[in-house]
């Protein structure tokens, strides 16, 4: 009988020792045990940072969550990227922050551009994540990957650009909260 992963959390973390067993045994049931309900205690806290994080998120830009691909976690991740608005002079710029402008990378006869491999990194990860749940969920961005790749790109091309237009719409909805005062941020901090 093979159990999915949470109910073999779940058995290890019931595992008792047995005096009748063999050394070894008890060895192995104890480190299984402690192991399991290590895991078990770190994902009841995970479970409660993500529900705060979701709490926060939903204060400070609730226009974020709506946003499809965009969850706590890379919500709070682009807010605290961005910090405040104004600190980018424009979207072109906020892009090459992300690292997701293009940078040209023509030989010969050759006319592409490549991946920006500076700038944020942990928001570029938040970026490909979003990119990764729109390719999966979303038709109207199966069909923009498609006609992309129609367009003579490959695949990675397609996913640069589909990023930068990610990118763009979350520089509009960044651009378009009106963000509370930094200290109200610290009293909103300070009641979670």
């Amino acid at each position: 009988m093979k159990l999915k992963r949470p109910a073999q959390i779940a058995y290890c973390a019931q595992l008792r020792d047995c005096p009748a067993q063999s050394l070894e045994h008890r060895m192995t049931a104890r480190a299984l045990r402690s192991t399991a309900q290590r895991i078990q205690a770190l994902q009841a806290e995970a479970k409660n940072l993500d529900k705060d994080t979701h709490a926060l998120v939903a204060e400070l830009a609730p226009e974020l969550l709506d946003l499809l691909g965009v969850g706590p976690i890379t919500a709070a991740q682009t807010l605290v990227s961005w910090s405040h608005q104004g600190r980018f002079r424009s979207e072109a710029a906020f892009a090459c922050f992300v690292g997701v402008s293009p940078i040209p990378a023509s030989s010969g006869l050759t006319n592409r551009h490549r991946l920006n491999r500076s700038g944020g990194r942990q928001l570029n990860r938040a970026l490909h994540t979003i990119t990764l749940i729109r390719m999966r969920l979303d038709p109207v961005t199966n069909a923009y990957v498609a006609r992309r790749i129609t367009e003579g790109k490959t695949a990675r091309d397609a996913q640069r650009c589909l990023k930068r237009v990610i990118c763009r719409q979350l520089f509009k909805t960044l651009e378009r909260i009106d963000r509370p005062t930094p200290r109200s941020i610290v009293d909103l901090v300070q009641a979670a």
